[in-house]
């Protein structure tokens, strides 16, 4: 199986936010791919071949990978925090979006064609201390947070990409409270909010 981690050209002056030459970047494209085809070849993710791998894609990074198809949404699985190489979570989460996200049916070969592959890598989470939610509200900044919310035992998470169709902060707000099953207006004591920025590609 050709995962094309080693490319010409791979040294790339310009790292975005994260870090990613264009290189890194299609390599974990590349990364992606293979692990949802190994899938659908052998029922596993891809373990990648770190000694293969530059070395950015080796530190421990945090990623969502989300699958398109004809414009819809056909799966997103990723992690909130970097507790694995980079490479092998973006491994891991393009498996688990095409095969063990419970929305959808796994992916077929048929689909494969014309999957599309976005990958978000995630900064580090910031706590965001607001004593009520206008004053959380006034903290967001629409198109660029992410925003997770913990309410043990509930937790959900917006990606920035979200605003595009929530691009008012209390709609955004409102309609992350609502996915982890809490209203809309939802505000406790046991609250918590984290703010993050991804580099998608």
């Amino acid at each position: 199986m050709n995962t094309g981690y080693c490319r010409e050209g791979d040294e790339d002056p310009k790292p975005g936010e994260a870090g990613l030459s264009e290189g890194d970047r299609g390599a974990l494209r590349d990364i992606a791919e293979a692990s949802i085809r190994c899938g659908l070849e052998e029922d596993r993710p891809m373990e990648p071949a770190f000694s293969q791998l530059p070395p950015r894609l080796r530190e421990s990074g945090a990623t969502f990978v989300t699958l398109n198809l004809a414009g819809q949404l056909r799966g997103c699985v990723g992690s909130m925090e970097a507790r694995r190489p980079l490479a092998e979570d973006v491994a891991q989460n393009a498996y688990s979006a095409a095969f063990r996200d419970y929305r959808f049916e796994p992916l077929s070969w048929k689909e494969m064609a014309d999957l599309e592959i976005h990958i978000s890598v995630l900064t580090p989470l910031e706590p965001l201390l607001a004593d009520n939610r206008p004053a959380l509200l006034d903290m967001l900044r629409p198109g660029v947070d992410g925003l997770l919310m913990e309410d043990p035992p509930h937790r959900s998470t917006f990606l920035p990409q979200v605003w595009e169709s929530l691009p008012e902060p209390d709609a955004f707000l409102g309609e992350l409270c609502r996915k982890a099953g809490l209203s809309r207006d939802h505000w406790s004591d046991s609250v918590s909010f984290f703010r993050y920025s991804v580099e998608e590609f």
